[in-house]
């Protein structure tokens, strides 16, 4: 007999974690920033799926993504892949 389990009984778990580097946390060096704007977000964790640094996280289901700037490279993935066009890339002061 097959049991069928819903989306919110399966965590979101990245399979690695992003540590500190010989050369420090890699967020430091980046150029721009993804920025999400919380409007036109809609939850499909594309951002989170595709982030080659795991650098956003979901801490639970159907909450949003949020970026851990301190090892996001800014690489801008994020904003090309979500279909929302909800996360904007910005140049970092």
């Amino acid at each position: 007999m097959m049991v069928h389990q819903s989306v919110e009984d399966h965590l979101l778990v990245p399979v690695s974690k992003p540590k500190i580097g010989i050369a420090g946390k890699t967020g430091m060096w980046r150029i721009y920033r993804p920025v999400i704007d919380y409007e036109k977000c809609i939850k499909c964790y594309m951002c989170y799926i595709n982030c080659p640094d795991v650098a956003v996280v979901v801490e639970k289901f159907n909450e949003y993504p949020k970026i851990d700037y301190d090892y996001c490279k800014g690489c801008g993935i994020c904003a090309t892949v979500c279909p929302k066009k909800a996360i904007s890339m910005v140049r970092e002061e």
